[in-house]
């Protein structure tokens, strides 16, 4: 998909935010992408999805899997799309961890799908909950890589649209000097 055809999706549904933001990483930004937003818009979320799964084309997959709460609806339409299994991982005690009667079989091939990535937190927790379960992970597809490429998950990762947006160690961020308001959108930690 062309990256401005994404970007103007962005820009129509609300994903692309500016401000002073705490990522779940624990590092700050300028730019959020609110995907829960693109959610709201079956259509794009299909397509969005389309895209990846025409990137893992050729790829058998098995089961799809995302992390709470970010990639539960992009793992349902990506699996939806290949016609696999899914299900999602969730924090329990502050770990990552399949709840819910989830289980993965040993040897079932798995995509990893998250909404956005910065420094992949959430997909390597991922990762560990599968193999943990004797799951084979296939790759990662993301729809939005705030790394521009630079994460590496030791597997194929693929992305609807990579762009370097900076984010900053909370000491260093240029944006506190500011006094812009620091806002939390994320849902890790949520109580």
């Amino acid at each position: 998909m062309e990256q401005q055809k994404v970007l103007d999706i962005f820009t129509e549904t609300g994903v692309m935010l500016k401000g002073h933001f705490l990522l779940t990483s624990g590092r700050h930004s300028d730019t959020y992408m609110q995907c829960a937003h693109l959610f709201k818009y079956p259509k794009y979320a299909e397509m969005l999805a389309q895209d990846l799964v025409d990137q893992f084309a050729g790829q058998a997959v098995d089961l799809v899997v995302g992390p709470a709460i970010g990639g539960i609806i992009l793992s349902y339409e990506v699996s939806r799309l290949l016609g696999a299994e899914n299900m999602f991982v969730e924090r329990e005690n502050g770990a990552m961890t399949l709840r819910r009667g989830f289980a993965i079989q040993p040897g079932q091939k798995v995509l990893i799908v998250e909404d956005v990535v910065t420094t992949g937190g959430s997909v390597v927790e991922t990762m560990d909950v599968v193999r943990a379960a004797g799951g084979e992970i296939v790759g990662v597809g993301v729809i939005v890589d705030r790394s521009a490429g630079k994460v590496d998950f030791g597997v194929p990762l693929h992305s609807v649209i990579s762009m370097e947006v900076k984010s900053y160690p909370a000491d260093e961020c240029p944006v506190c000097e500011t006094g812009l308001p620091l806002v939390k959108p994320g849902s890790r930690k949520i109580k």
